[in-house]
């Protein structure tokens, strides 16, 4: 059975690396171009092809892709006479694999649905280098027939793939996943921190941590920055981590309640992107409880 036209948008380190894949896996691509040209052109040498717009990417394709950073970024793409919205056919099915707010991913499946499509938001887990390999975790919602019929691609992208229920699941439950993630990997940098300012070895306090129940790989990403100096086992910037946590708390206002928790981390990622580090590693949040408690 021949495989479906795949049209996919938002072609950075993560993009990148999916189109990678599903080129491998023998799928017909079809690429959006943006300011950054090095994923497009690596895939147009490849046999991908690039479109004119979104509309025309939507109307040659029957399943459309989207790896973009930010909610604003997926309507403007969805949306408008040269948008997502304008191409589709009876049948497509639009994927969102960012993190958006699952307000926006609801109001955006009910126009992909009355233009005869189907929406399905799917967040993903793990890294590009995971994505190169097939192996991401991908936490799908929406239509359950339109899952079904886009399951086989998802397990050619991801080791797991996860259906959730109605639309924006997905996003609600990765956006509840990274508040606690991120919560974790500021509390664990605070402690290291902490043990400077107590005159105590960062990791000797490590090693006590880990040998009870709070021991987790959160903990094991910080611990080698905070000791081994290598920020790169949490490839995570904090620039993205406070946008996620901004999401988690409008995601709370909007349910009608107040996070609580959530609050003390998105106050020092915000800080820590606004004085100098939104580039560096979420890893290197040490850093900005180091610098803090000289203050």
């Amino acid at each position: 059975m021949s495989k479906p036209s795949i049209g996919f948008i938002g072609l950075g380190l993560m993009g990148g690396a999916m189109v990678s894949r599903l080129l491998d896996k023998g799928y017909p691509v079809t690429v959006l171009g943006n300011r950054d040209r090095t994923y497009i052109d690596a895939a147009i040498a490849r046999g991908a092809v690039e479109a004119e717009n979104a509309r025309e990417l939507a109307k040659a394709n029957d399943i459309v892709m989207l790896c973009m950073g930010t909610s604003d970024q997926v309507e403007s793409r969805m949306r408008g006479p040269d948008g997502v919205i304008a191409g589709l056919q009876d049948g497509n099915i639009v994927i969102d694999f960012g993190t958006s707010l699952p307000g926006s991913t609801r109001a955006l499946a009910a126009e992909v649905t009355e233009a005869g499509a189907s929406l399905l938001d799917a967040p993903l887990g793990r890294t590009p280098s995971h994505a190169l390999e097939g192996q991401l975790n991908i936490m799908t919602s929406g239509d359950k027939a339109a899952f079904d019929r886009a399951e086989a691609v998802l397990k050619d992208l991801g080791e797991n793939v996860f259906y959730l229920g109605s639309v924006g699941s997905g996003h609600t439950i990765k956006l509840i996943n990274n508040f606690f993630g991120m919560t974790v990997a500021n509390a664990m940098a605070e402690a290291f921190a902490m043990a400077d300012v107590a005159g105590v070895d960062r990791e000797q306090l490590y090693d006590v941590m880990a040998a009870g129940p709070l021991h987790s790989g959160m903990m094991d990403f910080v611990k080698a920055y905070g000791v081994g100096n290598d920020p790169n086992q949490l490839a995570f910037a904090i620039k993205n981590a406070a946008k996620d946590l901004g999401y988690y708390d409008r995601m709370a206002k909007d349910a009608g309640v107040a996070s609580v928790m959530s609050q003390g981390t998105l106050s020092a990622l915000n800080d820590a992107r606004d004085n100098g580090q939104a580039d560096d590693m979420v890893s290197q949040m040490v850093d900005y409880y180091v610098n803090r408690f000289k203050h």
